[in-house]
């Protein structure tokens, strides 16, 4: 069955071109087309589709009050939000997000019509195989499952005692701003480790992301910046297209080091070259969480860390919205403890406090 898209944009280019995008990808049918928030409440109810671009700045009521909109009477469309590569645009995206939206893209800068249309193109195939992906995975019969605790590790198989002060790295993509909304404050203010994050985002966006959670967080969370040694108690976003790794000061402590190396996994920043700095300077030290997103972006990452003792935690297929990078690592067989989102800081709280996973 054809996934049905409502296309919503006040700029008729944008709307053409996210049409005509669509029109060119397997079982998609554009179902209709808005110019406001307004009107796109209205062909919403009407039309009742299973998925709907979004641009988060319109006149009237703009993609933010229509996702609130959406939230109060219990819309369950899917949402793609379309978003300018701007700080204004990085904030409104990050709040669609945490609303619920299931993932964004950014609008194309100049170019003709057809080489916009098939950058569209281009980014809107995986998330759309990606949202009919997780559709299938809500609508099968729930399996009941203990708490969704992975079997204990094969005392043979068991790390090391940690080889010094604990570092709790995090990876994420597709559902992460609403999934580290929901992480990141549940993490005390007194956490005995520093915490680093990895999200895939482009520029423009991470700051707003970590300004967002810092407003939630008894914690302290900022964007990170080159040369600044780690502190206990803080969560440090990677900068948007950038890479982030850990190196080891002159007196031991943990160097936080922003690159313009290449991408990994098609990713900038990317969980595997942070994972991968970590267990080559601070064997042993890690607590490494994998969440939602697509892809496998981590696993190999993860594969190094547990070579030096890394506690691993993937979260759970029915709390992700993409079951794509916990899942690899889950199959890769460097994962510890699989949890629900609403658990997983209390699973890296006991682990950074030594207790067993």
């Amino acid at each position: 069955m054809a996934i049905r898209v409502l296309v919503v944009d006040d700029a008729v280019v944008f709307r053409r071109a996210i049409s005509d995008a669509l029109a060119g990808l397997p079982d998609v049918e554009v179902a209709g087309t808005a110019v406001n928030g307004k009107l796109a409440l209205v062909r919403l109810r009407a039309l009742q589709p299973d998925l709907m671009t979004l641009d988060v700045e319109m006149p009237e009521m703009n993609g933010i009050e229509v996702l609130e909109r959406m939230r109060a009477e219990k819309l369950e469309t899917g949402v793609i939000v379309l978003s300018a590569l701007t700080v204004r645009g990085g904030e409104l995206t990050i709040r669609a997000l945490e609303l619920g939206a299931f993932d964004f893209l950014t609008q194309p800068e100049g170019g003709t019509a057809e080489r916009n249309t098939a950058l569209l193109r281009a980014q809107l195939l995986p998330l759309i195989e990606a949202f009919k992906r997780r559709r299938e995975t809500r609508t099968r019969k729930p399996v009941a499952t203990p708490k969704a605790i992975s079997p204990p590790v094969p005392a043979a198989a068991r790390p090391p005692a940690r080889a010094g002060p604990p570092i709790v790295l995090i990876g994420v993509s597709t559902g992460g701003p609403a999934a580290l909304a929901t992480l990141v404050p549940a993490l005390p203010a007194g956490l005995a480790a520093p915490v680093f994050v990895v999200q895939h985002m482009p520029p423009l966006f991470t700051r707003p992301l970590a300004e967002s959670l810092a407003r939630k967080s008894a914690i302290l969370v900022k964007e990170a910046s080159d040369g600044e040694c780690a502190r206990n108690g803080c969560v440090y976003v990677a900068p948007g297209g950038r890479q982030m790794k850990l190196a080891r000061g002159a007196a031991g402590e943990i160097v936080i080091r922003i690159t313009d190396d290449p991408a990994e996994n098609n990713c900038k920043p990317a969980v595997d070259y942070l994972f991968r700095s970590a267990a080559l300077q601070f064997p042993g030290r890690a607590v490494a969480a994998i969440l939602t997103g697509m892809g496998n972006d981590g696993t190999q990452g993860l594969r190094l860390l547990k070579r030096g003792g890394c506690r691993s935690i993937a979260q759970d297929e029915a709390s992700c919205v993409v079951f794509g990078m916990p899942k690899e690592a889950i199959q890769a067989g460097v994962v510890d403890v699989i949890a629900p989102l609403d658990r997983i800081a209390a699973a890296i709280v006991n682990a950074v406090g030594g207790a067993a996973l």
